[in-house]
């Protein structure tokens, strides 16, 4: 492989993570705040009574 396709290759896959980490971490440390708990995790009947959507 030629170095600078090398560079390259490893300079693109540092900017794609560096990128993608703060997208993951923002959406798995908010969905399960926005919805009162993980999802798939079983909650009371009470846990949306108080959203209203208007």
């Amino acid at each position: 492989m030629h170095p600078a396709l090398r560079l390259f290759i490893r300079q693109y896959l540092g900017v794609v993570c560096a990128t993608l980490l703060p997208v993951v971490l923002t959406t798995f440390l908010s969905i399960p705040l926005n919805l009162g708990g993980h999802p798939g995790e079983t909650r009371g009947a009470d846990a949306m009574a108080d959203l209203h959507m208007t």
